[in-house]
């Protein structure tokens, strides 16, 4: 056996899952023979047995499924899938079905087909480390558990017990497990993990999985029993509501479930074996896995990173305007233990900055999840001033003030001279081009873009802009800071509206465009939810406000005509301006915008809005259908233009950046994947087409054409 150690000592066999050339253990092809001749082994070895240990000689128990081997699926690979997952079935239930007791020894994270691999074992002890991550979180790349995962966990949790951990891929820790009865020891070390394993062996000599007893009983009942049945109504409708259709995996972990629980244990395997081998096949699978896998990782590895610079940390942070964004800022710091000085113009303004970090942690503290000592050493890490001079020291400093060029410039120099030497400053901007901000310093080659997201808390994403002298120390920096306080970093070359904001004003704007066109609102709306988008793009606009999108349009204008040219706007812009200006419906911050606020009730649409509409012809599926199109088509044309245009350089900074900075769906796996997933030959097509009906935006230029080819996978 090439990734498989065996060793037969005084009647205890030691598995030994040894991967060669790979940090981390894999259900590689290679392993899944192995498995079969180690069930072979073990079965030849039974009469000299007394119990079985499942070890990892990495730091890692196991890390799960060959990824790379679904990206090449075919649909006509489904039913040699469904052979192979059998066959590895099969080696499993050999294995414990020997009459010895089998214990898995959990020494490091064991998620996937890893955690599967550990639930062979009728005992599982784990290393009592709280960094340590178990669990199926499959859901979450377009896959469902197929190697036993949703029928063991159903049988040991039930089927409401075990939905978050198969249908929404919810992670514990050992702990964790061993509160539900996962885990049957937790250890502080390798040798005391082996010695209950032993332990346990000597004390079970004869033991059967808890399905294979008489006495067995599903935890909370079948799908018959009254109170599940009245449960299980109702999921299925849940269920599309959040999902809209567009993820098949979480549908079929409930089909698996529910079908697997109302047979024996062999027909609930070959069940979900049956499913897997379907979703392997698919789009959606593959899409997920190259976005929420491949690409995260190459981020995560720093393949954005500008090389050969040593990895660094800010020993303060400064921040300028204690508004939304810095008032958050300051918390992601301090959540990561990094000192920042708060600054605005009024002490008071500052502290209410600090106070953003309370309300937070207030929340935090009242349900248990920390103590009024963390709170207070939290809260320590963020110095509110209106004083210039307690930035000194200050190694990185991020000015968050509104979008205003000379307001920007005036912190700039400020806080720039009190700022530590050799120091790196930020703008967080979300549309201004860094290379104009930059004029203001005294040192360009240090100044760079830190675009955070709102709310800073909750938003994972961050871009970061190399403006025209942004030298690679400074843009490498800023990757290991946005690193450092926990969020994912994607690098953009300088243009108005970089990436994010850019694209995001497509989408925004082509709703706009709709309502201009006669659509009523709510078939825009639930295009955009049947697209995948979290909201649609008239709410969408309505918290970001229309009054900031007509300043854009503005700032844009008067940035042409310094040029000597003009700037062109596009319907939507012209739609948007219109609603502010001439309608006062400026968005939700002040007052209501497409949508009213009614005290104490819902948020619902602004009847004005129905003096735009126009009688509907045709099939109303197909014109939802067309209007989903727009929605994604016009984000990713937009997306493929930012990569010709050179201001995205890679695929990955591409797909991750639109699903986590302005929410492209995930069943897409990113703008650029999205393309790649409708086929090059029809999306060019059908932007041809959308182009000649509805203008520009959706034209692919020969540029544009030459970039998608040269990325396609």
């Amino acid at each position: 056996m090439e990734t498989i150690r065996y060793a037969l000592d005084q009647g205890i066999a030691t598995v030994t899952f040894d991967e060669p050339g790979s940090p981390v253990n894999t259900m590689k092809p290679q392993w899944q023979a192995d498995m079969v001749t180690l069930a072979e082994r073990l079965t030849a070895d039974r009469e000299q047995l007394r119990g079985v240990l499942l070890t990892s000689a990495k730091t890692t128990f196991f890390a799960g499924a060959d990824l790379k081997g679904v990206l090449q699926l075919k649909a006509a690979d489904a039913a040699t899938g469904f052979t192979g997952i059998e066959k590895l079935k099969k080696a499993f239930r050999r294995i414990e079905t020997l009459g010895v007791p089998v214990v898995s020894l959990v020494n490091g994270a064991a998620l996937g087909g890893g955690w599967e691999v550990a639930l062979i074992g009728h005992a599982r002890f784990a290393l009592d480390n709280p960094k340590i991550q178990l669990g199926l979180p499959e859901v979450s790349l377009g896959l469902m558990p197929g190697a036993t995962g949703i029928t063991k966990m159903t049988r040991l949790l039930g089927l409401m017990g075990a939905q978050p951990y198969l249908m929404e891929g919810k992670l514990f820790n050992p702990h964790q497990a061993l509160e539900m009865g996962l885990v049957n020891g937790l250890a502080a070390s390798a040798d005391e993990l082996h010695q209950m394993g032993l332990a346990f062996i000597e004390a079970n000599p004869q033991i059967n999985q808890p399905w294979d007893r008489k006495d067995y009983k599903m935890p909370g009942g079948t799908p018959s029993s009254p109170k599940i049945a009245q449960g299980l109504t109702v999921m299925p409708a849940m269920m599309f509501n959040k999902t809209h259709g567009l993820y098949p995996a979480a549908q079929a972990i409930l089909e698996a479930m529910v079908e697997g629980a109302q047979v024996d244990y062999d027909t609930a395997c070959r069940i979900e074996s049956r499913k897997l081998a379907k979703l392997m096949v698919g789009q959606n699978a593959k899409n997920m896995i190259t976005a929420f896998f491949f690409n995260l990782n190459a981020i995560k590895a720093g393949k954005s990173r500008p090389a050969g610079i040593a990895p660094w940390k800010p020993a303060k942070v400064g921040i300028l305007g204690a508004g939304m964004m810095g008032a958050g800022i300051a918390y992601a710091n301090a959540a990561r233990g990094i000192p920042s000085v708060l600054r605005d113009v009024t002490l008071d303004k500052a502290q209410a900055g600090r106070d953003y970090s309370r309300q937070i942690t207030d929340k935090q503290v009242a349900k248990g999840r920390m103590d009024a000592g963390k709170q207070a050493a939290l809260l320590g890490l963020i110095e509110p001033t209106a004083d210039v001079a307690a930035l000194a020291g200050c190694d990185l400093i991020i000015e968050a003030v509104f979008e205003n060029r000379a307001l920007k410039a005036q912190v700039t120099r400020e806080a720039e001279a009190v700022m530590a030497a050799g120091g790196t400053f930020a703008s967080n901007t979300s549309t201004l081009p860094i290379t104009g901000l930059a004029q203001a310093s005294q040192r360009p080659a240090k100044f760079v873009g830190i675009h955070f997201f709102s709310p800073v808390d909750k938003m994972k994403l961050v871009e970061i802009i190399r403006g025209k002298d942004t030298d690679d120390e400074s843009v490498a920096r800023a990757y290991d800071y946005v690193l450092a306080i926990g969020k994912t970093p994607i690098v953009v070359n300088d243009s108005r509206g970089f990436f994010t904001s850019r694209v995001f004003g497509t989408f925004v704007m082509e709703g706009a465009a709709m309502l201009d066109e006669g659509i009523p609102a709510p078939l825009i709306e639930q295009a955009g939810l049947a697209a995948g988008m979290p909201v649609g793009p008239l709410a969408v606009m309505d918290e970001t406000s229309l009054s900031l999108s007509v300043h854009v349009l503005d700032q844009t204008r008067a940035d042409f005509a310094a040029d000597g040219q003009t700037y062109t706007a596009t319907r939507g812009e012209l739609f948007t301006e219109k609603m502010v200006k001439q309608l006062n419906r400026p968005g939700r911050a002040a007052g209501g915008g497409f949508y009213d606020y009614p005290a104490g009730a819902k948020k619902q649409l602004w009847p004005g809005l129905k003096s735009f509409e126009k009688p509907l012809t045709g099939d109303p599926q197909a014109l939802l259908a067309e209007l989903k199109d727009r929605l994604l088509y016009r984000q990713a044309i937009e997306t493929a233009r930012c990569m010709a245009e050179n201001v995205l350089t890679s695929t990955h900074d591409a797909n991750i950046g639109s699903i986590f900075g302005i929410g492209f769906p995930a069943w897409t796996g990113g703008a650029m994947q999205f393309i790649y997933s409708e086929g090059v030959e029809r999306f060019t097509q059908r932007s041809a087409e959308l182009a000649a009906r509805y203008g520009a935006g959706f034209a692919l230029s020969d540029a544009v054409k030459a970039v998608i080819e040269k990325h396609r996978p």
